[in-house]
């Protein structure tokens, strides 16, 4: 059963009266969106005979695919016209943005850009060439579980050569194409990248977007993520927002660590500003340090590290300076004064990378967040996963590639 029609009247810009009708909900192309010809509702005489000849009245039909207070929100609203040309279609959102649209070659139906976002009221205003109007709203369903997620690196932040745009999802995500699509990466200078899906230390699900070869100093990056009205699938709840950041990509700088001659350098656009002695994990356990590209995480100063956090039972509680996140599992480099007897000579700590007080307090000072910290060497258990922070740089580019779900 159709609505009943709500009709405006107009003058279009020769006089000639026009009727533009919407007709809510969707409907049946062939028998509803038809043009037609007939008399005035408001106007009952006209075209009856009586009273002389009447100027023919144009009516033109248009359908809105969502319609009610409990519309489904997800997918795209679609304003049809059952004949002549669409001039302007407008659809605005209660306390949100209007969503923007285009109209098809022949005229006829306007489609929206983004998809009806859940819980929100939406407006239509449709107007044709000839000068008619009309106006139609509908709100959508409220999500009945929403998805939110974590950005990093911070916003309007300087950033090392090898942070990854990294996005950690509180709920699971299924339809990852859809969600994917939604993420736009654009950067100063056309730097190539993919996004590639993993899972997070924390067992959440995660997208991080690396380029291809590490960022170049100065680079801006911009990550757009239109979520607001995607569905992230069973399970998953619905996003119900849009997210944005930007970042700048700071000094070229690179650490290198080498297990086996137990040194630690700094380089700055290929030029070493520092080469220490230090003592990294003892090998043969899991004590061991990790070796490939492990990016910094954080600074986070002084901080109470204990060996239970980590599982390796009582054999530490101590207050650590100088302490620089490597992994989420617990790997750092920081001042380590009790164990200056092996600098340079030995790797006899419990996986982090230890130097003096002073040559750490130094470092300390130069990196920051996204810096790589490049790991070599045979006394190592194993590679940095690349969910164990930001471990996307062990992964091959053509195999980083294939994590994309487009």
């Amino acid at each position: 059963m159709i609505a009943a029609p709500r009709s405006v009247r107009r003058t279009a810009p020769l006089g000639r009266p026009v009727r533009l009708t919407l007709i809510a909900g969707t409907a049946v192309l062939g028998t509803v969106l038809t043009a037609c010809t007939g008399a005035s509702a408001s106007d009952p005489d006209k075209g009856s005979g009586k009273g002389g000849a009447a100027a023919p009245a144009s009516e033109a039909r248009i359908s809105v695919n969502l319609r009610g207070s409990q519309a489904a929100p997800g997918s795209p609203v679609k304003v049809t016209l059952g004949s002549g040309k669409l001039k302007t279609v407008t659809v605005s959102a209660k306390g949100g943005e209007a969503l923007t649209g285009r109209i098809s070659a022949d005229g006829r139906t306007w489609t929206s850009d983004r998809p009806a976002a859940p819980g929100t009221t939406y407006g239509v205003e449709a107007r044709n060439t000839e000068g008619g109007s009309a106006e139609a709203g509908f709100t959508t369903a409220v999500a009945d579980k929403v998805n939110k997620l974590t950005l990093a690196p911070g916003k309007n932040t300087t950033v090392g050569i090898a942070q990854p745009l990294s996005i950690v999802f509180d709920n699971p995500v299924k339809d990852r194409v859809a969600v994917e699509r939604a993420l736009k990466v654009t950067t100063s200078n056309n730097t190539e990248g993919s996004w590639g899906w993993l899972q997070d230390y924390s067992g959440k699900d995660r997208v991080d977007w690396r380029p291809k070869e590490y960022w170049k100093s100065g680079t801006k990056v911009t990550l757009d993520a239109d979520l607001n009205g995607i569905d992230s699938g069973p399970s998953g709840g619905w996003f119900v927002r849009d997210y944005r950041t930007t970042f700048t990509i700071g000094a070229d700088q690179v650490v290198e660590v080498d297990l086996d001659r137990h040194r630690l350098a700094l380089k700055r656009d290929g030029k070493t500003v520092m080469d220490v002695p230090m003592s990294a994990g003892t090998p043969g356990g899991e004590k061991a340090s990790w070796r490939g590209t492990a990016v910094l995480m954080s600074k986070e100063g002084t901080i109470n590290m204990r060996s239970e956090t980590v599982g390796l039972g009582d054999a530490y509680d101590k207050m650590v300076d100088s302490s620089m996140r490597l992994t989420w599992s617990g790997m750092y480099a920081h001042a380590a004064p009790w164990n200056a007897a092996y600098f340079g000579v030995a790797n006899h700590s419990s996986g982090c990378v230890g130097m003096s007080d002073a040559n750490a307090a130094a470092l300390y000072r130069q990196v920051r967040v996204g810096d790589p910290f490049e790991i070599s060497g045979a006394d190592a258990k194993g590679t940095v996963a690349e969910g164990n922070g930001y471990g996307a740089w062990n992964v091959s580019w053509s195999d980083w590639q294939a994590k994309s779900a487009l």
